[in-house]
């Protein structure tokens, strides 16, 4: 069964591969993908052909099955350059019969270090689950199959918290292999003989306010003010304190290795939502 399906364009339409096209194909009239992990250094990658600030990125993903050690599947949104922004959906393999990761992450002027990290409470391998970033001049939220697991809300002006406000991004989804990080801390490599190693997309939408340029900024960002910019519900507060509270398994805000002076940074302190 299909959850919570992403009613968006086709990838025929919404997006291009843009790192070896080779390993991704569409079929269903586009409104299905597959992207493929080869080797070490042969992955796939598409991007969406809309740039935009603010906005709800979506789609469905069944990750790769059985032993998927030392490969990342991704969906995220990124500015270009060197001083990025970028928010984060990257699925971390493991062994068979081991749990992905899911880890998030939110970039400000090229800078991060503002993980979480999930064990899924459901087996993404087994069909498709959807996966939606929402950003919103107020805050970014992270959902799986409409459930709220994460909120970064802007703190920019009031406490100094680096937030994307002013980059327009596209949204990307890849297939790459990471085995000196992804699985265990590097412990455990990819298995080529497995290979290739594919995820499967279903259906994306872009809701997003289109912005190709610094000067449509600010159009953006008040054509997201007022109800488009509001707070979690309370149903969907207490969701997401059940999901932190049993399959969060890494809060930068908890980590000691991220105190500074013996402080944690400043937003840790703050209401998320």
């Amino acid at each position: 069964m299909l959850v919570g399906l992403a009613a968006g364009g086709s990838f025929y339409e919404e997006c291009d591969a843009t790192w070896e096209p080779q390993n991704c194909w569409a079929y269903d009239d586009g409104n299905r993908l597959s992207l493929a992990l080869v080797s070490s250094s042969s992955g796939s990658m598409i991007r969406s052909k809309r740039q935009f600030v603010y906005g709800t990125v979506s789609t469905m993903i069944q990750l790769v099955p059985g032993d998927s050690a030392g490969t990342v599947t991704t969906y995220y949104t990124s500015s270009l350059g060197d001083n990025h922004d970028e928010i984060d959906f990257e699925f971390l393999g493991n062994v068979s019969g081991q749990p992905y990761t899911i880890h998030t992450n939110v970039y400000a002027a090229g800078v991060g270090n503002k993980e979480m990290q999930f064990k899924p409470w459901f087996d993404p391998t087994a069909d498709y689950h959807n996966y939606t970033i929402s950003w919103t001049p107020c805050m970014i939220v992270w959902y799986i199959d409409g459930v709220p697991i994460r909120v970064f809300r802007n703190y920019a002006a009031t406490h100094g918290v680096a937030f994307p406000t002013s980059q327009p991004m596209y949204a990307y989804s890849s297939i790459w292999a990471a085995e000196d990080w992804a699985t265990q801390g590097g412990r455990v490599k990819a298995d080529w003989s497995k290979a290739p190693f594919v995820a499967s997309y279903h259906g994306i939408d872009l809701d997003v306010c289109e912005c190709y340029s610094g000067g449509c900024v600010s159009t953006c960002a008040a054509a997201f003010a007022g109800g488009s910019c509001s707070s979690l519900s309370d149903a969907q507060v207490g969701k997401m304190q059940w999901v932190q509270s049993s399959y969060r398994i890494y809060d930068y805000c908890a980590d000691p290795k991220r105190l500074v002076n013996g402080q944690k940074p400043v937003e840790c302190d703050l209401p998320q939502y």
